[in-house]
């Protein structure tokens, strides 16, 4: 009924994937998952989801249980590797790219902080992606982080994920001793790619992926701006969007 819906193939490879049980029920976990996604791509409340999709705290309840199984990361990492082969590349990325995106402040209960840089005010995506833009590692925090302090910690998620990955690729916001406390306490290799003239515009090789990932964020309404009170839940979003993508591909 709605653009947003899971195709047959999409459907079965999900519920392969989290390996959902074959038991009656009320409403169908297909059903669950086609009004997730709509609140991503649409940018609606929950309470204003339409009337033909199961009541809003039962699609709320489902999407907090996966959030706490982490399932999401789990399909991620599934739909990835089944995408990069099927293109011709190994299931396991060895190289990423890191950036981040400042977004604007759109709920006035949610913390948030100020982008001295770029003059926003909002929360910061700090983003990890592989060579073809598609996401491995997110983290949100309040837009006055600087992109330097928070590598740490999203090397610590990156870690807790089990990556592959080898080389991060990443512009002149990470330089500094940062390179070296990552190399040493994570064993990721940070190579700095900087611009060679400030003046001209450059598109720079590999590293554009993730600016274009961006782009792909914005795409869904739910995360053009920070609508969400939690950070944990802002990740989560981020994650749906980046599985829908993928969806599409496989």
């Amino acid at each position: 009924m709605y653009s947003t819906d899971l195709t047959d193939a999409q459907w079965q490879f999900i519920k392969k994937t989290l390996q959902y049980p074959n038991r009656k029920r009320k409403h169908c976990l297909r059903t669950i998952w086609n009004a997730v996604l709509y609140v991503v791509k649409t940018g609606c409340q929950w309470r204003l989801l339409p009337n033909d999709f199961p009541k809003w705290q039962l699609v709320y309840y489902y999407f907090r249980k996966w959030v706490e199984l982490e399932e999401f990361d789990e399909l991620l990492e599934k739909l990835r590797g089944k995408v990069r082969v099927k293109i011709g590349q190994n299931a396991l990325p060895s190289l990423g790219v890191m950036d981040s995106q400042s977004v604007r402040w759109g709920n006035n209960r949610s913390l948030n902080g100020v982008d001295g840089n770029k003059k926003v005010k909002g929360v910061k995506r700090h983003v990890i992606v592989d060579k073809n833009g598609f996401l491995i590692a997110i983290m949100v925090t309040v837009a006055n982080i600087h992109d330097g302090q928070a590598a740490l910690q999203l090397m610590r998620v990156l870690k807790n994920l089990w990556s592959s990955v080898k080389v991060i690729i990443a512009d002149g916001g990470y330089r500094g001793e940062i390179i070296e406390q990552i190399r040493k306490n994570f064993g990721y290799l940070l190579q700095i790619k900087l611009r060679t003239d400030k003046k001209i515009f450059q598109v720079q090789p590999k590293r554009w992926v993730i600016e274009r990932t961006f782009s792909w964020f914005d795409n869904d309404r739910r995360l053009c701006r920070q609508y969400e009170l939690l950070m944990e839940t802002a990740e989560e979003m981020v994650k749906l969007s980046a599985i829908k993508l993928l969806l599409n591909k496989i």
